[in-house]
């Protein structure tokens, strides 16, 4: 995710990042203005077609046609942010019960429990690493950090690490109740915690593994690609060929907000407009570290 400040206008309107739709689009957007450009030649130029046709009525059609466009596409904005701001709330959340879980598991183990404390020092951690990989399909044993307790050979890398890590946690809560370190009392205390890593991974992997329906995804595509097809044909007659600047610009403006609903529905990859999960998994690092003594 990029850090910048919605205040400053100027730098922004001229800023193009890696990702921007600009470049993403600029094959269709150079299409569409051949198209515009050779169709704009044959009206004016070659058929030599008068403004007295009833073609030009078509611009009519794009009035009325852009008002429901431009509520699809505002619903699909919206639809995706929508799932962008639910996995943000879920990263917090895992922000915040990892640091409840250290603070509370502090609190329970006396001084002389080193180990211990090291082991949910490395796990809590480990956890929010290994949710963030499996949410990108991939496994980077170097984000792992053994510990005595638990290593990288206790992982099988093609099961759901997450669940491993996170079943080792409550197993090492059950393990310390047994030896007496923990009263049972001290466990109901931890396992909202312990659930809630649990709950969270279930609610990232919602979000990633349902898109948003193809047949609707579709529906838009074509919308936006038949209106803005027939746009030079309504606007001929009266922009001539500044017809097609416009709909260059007129296509670039419908299909960009289509693309940036594409990025951020998935908000897990490592795109610019994506969440900061590094950021969040190396404050529960930090937090983890302090909290833990």
């Amino acid at each position: 995710m990029i850090d910048y400040n919605p205040k400053e206008w100027l730098r922004y309107i001229f800023y193009f990042q890696k990702a921007d739709t600009v470049r993403k689009l600029t094959p269709l957007i150079l299409t569409i203005g051949v198209y515009s450009a050779v169709l704009s030649y044959l009206i004016l130029i070659y058929w030599r077609i008068g403004e007295n046709t009833d073609l030009k009525n078509i611009s009519l059609m794009h009035s009325l046609l852009g008002f429901v466009i431009s509520m699809l596409l505002v619903f699909r904005t919206n639809t995706a942010y929508d799932r962008w701001w639910e996995g943000r709330r879920q990263w917090g959340a895992l922000m915040n019960i990892s640091r409840n879980l250290a603070l509370k598991v502090n609190a329970l183990l006396d001084g002389s429990d080193l180990e211990e404390k090291m082991f949910f020092q490395t796990m809590i951690p480990n956890y929010a690493y290994s949710l963030k990989n499996h949410l990108r399909g991939i496994y980077k044993s170097d984000e792992f950090t053994d510990c005595q307790l638990f290593g990288k050979s206790d992982l099988n890398i093609h099961d759901h690490i997450p669940n491993q890590i996170a079943a080792a946690i409550f197993s090492r809560v059950i393990t310390l109740q047994k030896k007496g370190t923990l009263l049972p009392e001290h466990t109901i205390l931890l396992n909202n915690q312990l659930e809630e890593f649990t709950n969270i991974c279930g609610a990232c992997e919602r979000i990633k593994n349902t898109p948003i329906p193809l047949s609707y995804s579709s529906f838009i595509k074509k919308f936006i690609f038949f209106y803005c097809l027939t746009l030079p044909i309504g606007y001929v007659f009266s922009l001539h060929f500044l017809v097609i600047p416009f709909v260059m610009f007129v296509f670039y403006i419908l299909a960009s907000l289509e693309v940036i609903a594409e990025e951020i529905e998935d908000p897990f990859g490592d795109d610019s407009n994506d969440l900061p999960i590094e950021r969040i998994c190396k404050g529960i690092q930090t937090s983890t570290a302090a909290l833990l003594r």
